[in-house]
């Protein structure tokens, strides 16, 4: 039979054991077994999408943190949803080279924590600790390359100040093609920008001249929009503060020139990818749809985004001239600093 102390010990150093919850009540991580091919498999590693019942092992985090190695190297892909992140993410699982975390449920926890009233002095720590075991490399010398949920942005600062060496690249929609992603979306697509809006304003994140019951007054396009103004100005921020290793990056430079993107996204990341590597990961990733794994038809991706935007022209169209205005006002910059390329 496996003693506690062994079973502990065989859990954090095998990295197949994803660290996938936090306790705050009894300070505890929450393994979960997830193999490289289970979390290649899934869109996000979160709850919705990686079964946890039967698996999970609580690990006081004093005594996950006694047996870790030193944290490896880590990366971050942040993002204003919506704008082929997980496509990014998923061109990064790279065996021997990188592996990459989809939007990983124990960051989602500390926001979570966080909202609820939680003490910063211990949600530092533990963060930090979080971002440690999510680094734990499927092989030596590996990179992580973490890609957290857009719910994350408030803590992209101190998680960059946590590591130092972190290259970053921030990867957004411009917003017409944003606010016709949100609004083909229909119902779902409008309920989760006043979500993220609700969870943006708790945070401190909307600076843009409102009045607290302005934001019931907008449609739920002006939410998307203003959501996407608050990103865009700490994505900002962000860039200014750290011009040597981060770099922003437009979603549909993305598309339109992937291995361009992915040469440059691993030099910010500190990885050597060859030209050949390049082309097999987007012949490879670029043609299937990141979520579902369903392999695009040529040409699918633009006669999508059109039919969307033929819907709901109007709509969009009279809120992006109202946004533009706004960030006028507020001072928010449209394209962002430091592009990943140039045009």
């Amino acid at each position: 039979m496996t003693s506690p102390t062994t079973l502990i010990s065989n859990t954090v150093r095998d990295p197949a054991w994803l660290a996938h919850r936090y306790e705050p009540d009894s300070d505890a991580i929450h393994f979960i077994s997830a193999p490289r091919e289970v979390r290649r498999s899934v869109p996000f590693l979160t709850d919705e999408y990686l079964k946890t019942s039967d698996t999970a092992r609580p690990i006081a985090r004093a005594d996950a943190l006694a047996i870790a190695a030193n944290a490896n190297p880590v990366h971050f892909i942040y993002h204003s949803a919506y704008c082929c992140s997980t496509l990014l993410a998923r061109a990064f699982d790279l065996p021997g080279i990188s592996s990459s975390l989809k939007e990983p449920q124990i960051l989602n926890d500390m926001v979570g924590w966080r909202q609820r009233g939680g003490d910063p002095k211990r949600i530092g720590p533990v963060l930090d600790s979080s971002l440690q075991m999510l680094a734990r490399p499927f092989e030596p010398g590996e990179a992580s390359i973490i890609k957290p949920s857009n719910i994350l942005n408030g803590l992209a600062e101190p998680m960059l100040t946590m590591r130092p060496e972190a290259g970053c690249v921030i990867l957004y929609a411009p917003l017409r093609i944003f606010l016709a992603s949100i609004a083909r979306k229909g119902m779902f697509g409008r309920l989760w920008v006043r979500e993220l809006l609700s969870r943006q304003l708790v945070d401190g994140l909307v600076n843009l001249g409102f009045e607290p019951r302005d934001y019931l007054l907008h449609t739920d396009l002006q939410a998307g929009a203003v959501g996407w103004l608050a990103q865009h100005q700490l994505f900002a921020h962000l860039a200014r503060r750290w011009p040597d290793r981060v770099r922003t990056l437009d979603s549909e430079v993305l598309v339109a020139r992937p291995a361009e993107a992915l040469a440059a996204s691993a030099s910010v990341f500190g990885l050597t990818l060859g030209d050949d590597a390049i082309a097999s990961i987007v012949a490879d990733v670029f043609a299937r749809d990141a979520k579902t794994d369903t392999v695009f038809t040529q040409g699918q991706r633009e006669a999508e985004r059109l039919a969307g935007e033929a819907l709901h022209a109007d709509e969009i169209n009279k809120v992006a001239i109202w946004a533009e205005a706004v960030a006028r006002t507020a001072g928010v910059e449209l394209t962002l600093p430091a592009p990943l390329l140039g045009h």
